[in-house]
């Protein structure tokens, strides 16, 4: 409980600072609506997904983020507070909420493989603070130099259809054109019929606004997920291949982003080997991606494969 309040105290110190020094013609109202705002959905939105963690192991951030935009779009614009710094006043507020969701969701993990490896909350809350900090230090830089690379807007910038989303929802708003709340509801009475039928709502929302080229690697791990986890008639064996697959493919996404920051840095500084000109345009760096793409996942499917029930 002692993180928890920190934590809002931190969230909503942030939130006063920003419309204190970061908006132009300070207004002390909307200060304080912004700061009762983001400390009520904090307060609201993290216990659920503590408890989304806790029991279904998902933590429902994006829909709860989305959700956090709207309505801070919708009272912000209520007390008079719209265009660009209603914008970008939304999305702070949106990005602090967010925040607190993860970590909160994050944490109650933590704890409880605290629990099974021996150690204390209290030195956990230690630790997760630092952890906080390390992260806050490191975040921006490394946001700093992808959009000195690539960039987030243009013909080749990086994709972001989770920005896109935002931007989707918070611009109608702020802009006084209205939002597009027939197509919210037909949105959630897709969900519920989604459920209804056995079907994973938040799996195929991910499927209609995530690019293409995107959600083509989402199928195929798709696929692999299933035959890993159908060639055994044992199903504690299928399960055991299922968690193993998760863990190795947790690994494959942590180390492609790694390096991704690795290249991003090494061309910020100078060092640019993607030669663009000679070799990533031909046919063969075709072939060859896609020759390295198979031998990843017959690598993935025969260590998985080796998998017994412990």
């Amino acid at each position: 409980m002692k993180i928890v309040i920190i934590g809002i105290i931190v969230a909503l110190v942030a939130v006063f600072a920003f419309f204190y020094f970061g908006v132009m013609d300070f207004n002390l109202l909307h200060a304080v609506v912004g700061i009762l705002v983001v400390g009520i959905i904090a307060f609201l939105f993290t216990t659920v997904a503590a408890n989304a963690i806790a029991i279904v192991g998902t933590n429902p951030v994006s829909g709860m983020t989305l959700m956090t935009l709207i309505l801070a779009s919708v009272i912000m614009v209520a007390v008079g507070l719209k265009g660009t710094p209603g914008i970008v006043s939304a999305l702070i507020m949106g990005g602090v909420v967010c925040t607190a969701l993860s970590m909160a969701g994050g944490f109650i993990t933590d704890l409880k493989i605290g629990y099974w490896l021996g150690s204390t909350p209290a030195v956990q809350q230690g630790w997760k603070f630092l952890g906080t900090l390390v992260s806050a230090l490191t975040v921006g830089g490394v946001l700093i130099i992808l959009n000195k690379t690539y960039g987030f807007v243009g013909e080749n910038a990086l994709v972001a259809p989770q920005a896109n989303a935002m931007a989707a929802v918070i611009d109608p708003l702020m802009s006084g054109t209205g939002a597009p709340w027939w197509l919210y509801a037909v949105g959630a009475v897709i969900a519920l019929i989604l459920n209804f039928c056995k079907i994973p709502a938040l799996a195929f929302a991910l499927g209609m606004f995530i690019p293409f080229q995107l959600n083509i690697p989402l199928v195929v791990g798709g696929f692999i997920n299933w035959y890993v986890g159908t060639r055994s008639i044992d199903p504690a064996v299928n399960t055991a291949r299922v968690e193993h697959g998760t863990l190795l493919a947790s690994g494959f996404i942590a180390g492609g982003a790694l390096m991704g920051v690795v290249s991003a840095a090494l061309r910020f500084a100078g060092l640019d080997l993607f030669m663009a000109d000679s070799w990533t345009g031909s046919h063969m760096a075709e072939w060859l991606s896609l020759i390295m793409y198979a031998v990843l996942i017959w690598y993935f499917v025969r260590s998985v494969m080796k998998r017994k029930n412990d």
